[in-house]
């Protein structure tokens, strides 16, 4: 039993939902030869076929019976993909089932069949499920609607044709259309349902698939801004450290604690880039970047005064120092760099411009779709920022960064806490 259960349990919703779909189908096999097969063969003497005959009509329900689930389980593999529409089966029980109405109403116009209950059954009863095994190959409610309708008259036509008189005809006839349609409905419902369920486990496995890319969207962007400048500024201290060793100046020993204590605040940076934890701070950032470019003998002027700001929106400000700085030690050959941070009347406003991007080149600016840059996009627009980067003369680049007031906004502990609680449930889940 717990190996049952486990087989069960390892099926996903949609392969639970189709496995009970296919088997409910295919146990209409043997109702409806219960309900509609034994008919013929219960009548005894009374509908004048004889044994033969009889078991003539009851083994037409059984083959029809069959065909009707033959013709579900493989529609059920085309919506899986694995087999295509089985339309050349669908055809063959249509033109059986009305072959089969037109030998019947001739046999029972024609005195051969007497019994009207054993007509009524296997006209009304395979008619029936004709029109829920043709739902079965149709997508639309419009067409499932033709087939019980055209059921219903392949059923009543012979039977009036025949010259059973109107009567008769207009039973058949709402007898089929109200089975019919009402199997009819609940097939194309299951089929609907199987659909829906199949759809919300691909929409599942997307949204994860989507939260993977996000993290590794995450991850690169993250490692790029850790990376960039601290490589950057271990590269030029190293350099310097080189230099002042050549020329036996002591200071050459400060410099090379210096690369230590960055190579292990990258270490630290990228343990929480792990994490995911990591934010910026936008005045550490700030002082950092007067530092750096101090060091590389690049004239830094930082006129940013104390702001009362969002940590969401410090952190994405720091960024934009951070990787703007990074840019100014990589590209071109920058003599002074001007780092400004004022508030306006519906904004906060950072800019960072230097005069050592060769516009003739591009040598001296980052590409204005690089990682970098869209890294910083994408970290203002969480808080409602836009980023714009570009040259202002041929020897002068600047970047921009906004945030409008509507972030500036203190944000209520309950609207920060709801979110932290929300993403602990989804990983708890």
């Amino acid at each position: 039993m717990s190996a049952m259960t486990g087989w069960w349990a390892r099926r996903s919703v949609a392969g639970k939902v189709e496995l009970y779909t296919r088997w409910t189908f295919h146990l209409m096999a043997p109702v409806e030869v219960l309900a509609f097969g034994g008919a013929p063969l219960g009548s005894g003497g009374r509908s004048g076929l004889g044994t033969g005959g009889a078991v003539g009509l009851a083994l037409w329900v059984l083959v029809h019976a069959v065909l009707c689930g033959v013709l579900a389980s493989r529609a059920l593999d085309h919506t899986t993909g694995t087999r295509p529409r089985p339309v050349r089966l669908a055809a063959v029980l249509a033109a059986a089932t009305v072959l089969a109405n037109l030998a019947v109403s001739g046999l029972w116009a024609a005195g051969v069949l007497t019994d009207a209950s054993v007509v009524a059954s296997v006209l009304v009863g395979t008619s029936v499920f004709t029109t829920g095994a043709l739902v079965f190959c149709l997508d639309r409610v419009r067409h499932m609607a033709y087939a019980v309708a055209g059921a219903a008259v392949a059923a009543a036509l012979p039977v009036t044709a025949f010259g059973h008189g109107a009567p008769e005809g207009l039973i058949t006839l709402a007898a089929v259309l109200v089975g019919g349609g009402a199997y009819a409905s609940a097939c194309g419902f299951s089929f609907w349902l199987l659909g829906v369920v199949r759809e919300l486990e691909r929409s599942r496995d997307l949204k994860a698939r989507l939260a993977v890319a996000e993290e590794r969207l995450r991850f690169g962007r993250d490692l790029h801004d850790v990376m960039g400048r601290n490589l950057s500024v271990i590269a030029l201290k190293s350099e310097l450290a080189v230099r002042l060793a050549r020329r036996g100046r002591p200071e050459s020993v400060d410099q090379m604690v210096e690369v230590q204590r960055i190579a292990q605040e990258s270490q630290r940076e990228v343990r929480e880039v792990v994490r995911g934890y990591r934010e910026a701070d936008l005045r550490v950032e700030l002082e950092g970047a007067r530092g750096v470019l101090d060091a590389a003998g690049i004239d830094c002027a930082v006129d940013a005064p104390a702001l009362d700001l969002p940590a969401g929106v410090q952190s994405a400000l720091g960024w934009v120092v951070r990787e703007a700085t990074t840019n100014v030690l990589r590209h071109g050959d920058a003599r002074r760099c001007a780092i400004t941070l004022r508030r306006a009347a519906d904004a906060v406003l950072l800019t960072v411009e230097n005069d050592g991007a060769a516009a003739r080149d591009g040598a001296g600016a980052p590409g204005r779709t690089g990682s970098g840059l869209a890294g910083l996009r994408e970290r203002l627009g969480a808080v409602g920022g836009t980023l714009e980067a570009g040259f202002t003369d041929p020897q002068s680049f600047r970047v921009t960064a906004r945030v409008p007031s509507a972030a500036l906004r203190p944000v209520p502990p309950a609207a920060r806490q709801e979110p932290a609680a929300r993403q602990e449930e989804e990983t708890v889940a």
